[in-house]
């Protein structure tokens, strides 16, 4: 049994992608920052938080305060979002292998849990905790291995960011970087997460 198996949320349960690319054209168009033209989405795709906030151009400062705007605007709407297909079934057999099994997040506590309970898959969660901001992970990493007197090489982090699987070698977790959410396989690759998978189901032969 795996001691503790911890997921991102927003792209790696939750398919909120076309919703946050909604919400950040709103509030480029009010800022006069670079709006995103899906049809140039893999480009973005290739390019890390610094990288991405360079080409949208997007001062680093203003960030915490256009995250914490997007949040809001995103918990009127984060019930209707979908699940990224095929996860719902796999979480019952990843919980029953895991002594622990949460999630880490940059999103706020009200909408990950209101979204966990709508689509009926809160209970398959031991704990929640959020940063609330994009930077941090690794911290919040280390003290769950605290709370739960763990060795770092016992819990593995699931991602779909190159934040992500930064942030677990920064903390030395084991990482899997899954395909299906922000940054392209071949990003993703390059920081060589001990797995790279592309179907949910895959965790299931990995975990």
């Amino acid at each position: 049994m795996r001691r503790c198996l911890v997921f991102d949320f927003d792209g790696t349960i939750a398919d909120t992608l076309g919703e946050g690319l909604s919400i950040y054209n709103e509030l480029a168009g009010q800022n006069g920052y670079n709006l995103i033209n899906p049809e140039h989405l893999d480009e973005l795709r290739e390019l890390d938080t610094k990288g991405l906030l360079k080409h949208l151009g997007v001062p680093k400062r203003r960030l915490p305060f256009h995250l914490a705007t997007a949040m809001r605007r995103l918990r009127s709407r984060i019930e209707h979002l979908p699940l990224v297909e095929g996860i719902r079934d796999v979480l019952p057999s990843l919980r029953e292998r895991s002594e622990r099994m949460g999630i880490l997040s940059s999103n706020i506590p009200e909408n990950i849990e209101t979204f966990l309970e709508v689509h009926g898959i809160r209970d398959q969660f031991t704990f929640i905790r959020s940063i609330g901001k994009l930077s941090g992970k690794a911290r919040h990493l280390r003290s769950i291995a605290r709370t739960f007197s763990l060795a770092p090489g016992e819990i593995t982090y699931v991602g779909d960011e190159i934040r992500d699987l930064r942030a677990a070698r920064k903390a030395k977790v084991k990482a899997v970087g899954v395909t299906w959410g922000l940054n392209s396989r071949g990003s993703l690759s390059n920081e060589k997460p001990a797995f790279l998978i592309d179907q949910p189901r895959e965790l299931l032969k990995i975990l």
